[in-house]
């Protein structure tokens, strides 16, 4: 039995909404992180279009590294975590890493950092 439409886009509202509370993210980033544009990160937020397999995927992972940095960033710094340059990235941002379908890596990093903060 196939999910009714409505009940999947309202996940991927749900996901959006996620972004935006915890991580302070606006469309236009999320659509950046995602190499989409604002307008169609829109429409999935109105629930008139659904995101490809692929897409899907990296909203869901970026969706659980924002959850994860949520219990010990704020909103503000979660978004300035995701943009930033890290020491452990190599000096690279986990924005240029997500965009590069290289989200291992930063799944990895927040990995480390919830084991440091709860050590």
């Amino acid at each position: 039995m196939q999910p009714k439409a409505s009940a999947v886009s309202g996940g991927v509202t749900k996901k959006l909404d996620t972004l935006r509370v915890k991580g302070a993210m606006k469309n236009v980033e999320v659509a950046n992180l995602l190499r989409t544009r604002p307008e169609t990160v829109s429409r999935w937020n109105q629930g008139r279009a659904y995101p490809h397999a692929k897409t899907e995927k990296a909203l869901l992972e970026l969706e659980y590294v924002i959850d994860q940095l949520s219990d010990f960033y704020e909103p503000n710094e979660a978004r300035q975590w995701i943009f930033a340059p890290q020491k452990l990235l190599d000096g690279m941002s986990p924005a240029e890493l997500i965009r590069s379908d290289r989200m291992d890596e930063v799944m990895r990093l927040v990995r480390q950092l919830r084991e440091a903060v709860h050590f």
